[in-house]
């Protein structure tokens, strides 16, 4: 049976969704979306730079809980609010794979939840 991941060091789960699931084979961490809010659910202020930050930092905490690390990601999607935010969130998220440059997807999306400007999902090896 799948694991379910959950740490007080990232924002509880909005929804009827876990923050990771560890595969059962243990191979594989799949993490839910992560938005730019602190670990009590609040957006944090500012605008795309600060979230993405926060929002790889919420990832950074499930991973770790999880066992795994930003070093293990292979694939994130990031879903943006603005397109006109990627060079801005690119620059944050170069940040935090620095050594390690997983495969990723970008895409534009109509709203997010908690009106966030980007959230971040991963799939990383345990």
């Amino acid at each position: 049976m799948a694991k379910t991941i959950s740490t007080d060091k990232a924002p509880k789960a909005f929804g009827p969704y876990s923050q990771a699931v560890k595969s059962d084979s243990k191979s594989f961490i799949f993490c839910s979306g992560q938005l730019g809010t602190t670990p009590a659910g609040e957006m944090v202020s500012g605008g795309i730079r600060e979230q993405a930050k926060q929002a790889l930092a919420n990832l950074k905490a499930v991973l770790e809980a999880s066992g795994s690390s930003l070093e293990k990601v292979v694939k994130t999607t990031v879903y943006l609010k603005d397109m006109n935010d990627f060079a801005a969130m690119n620059e944050e998220y170069a940040k935090f794979f620095a050594s390690n440059k997983p495969a990723r997807a970008t895409v534009q999306v109509a709203r997010l939840p908690k009106d966030g400007l980007v959230e971040i999902d991963c799939i990383a090896e345990a």
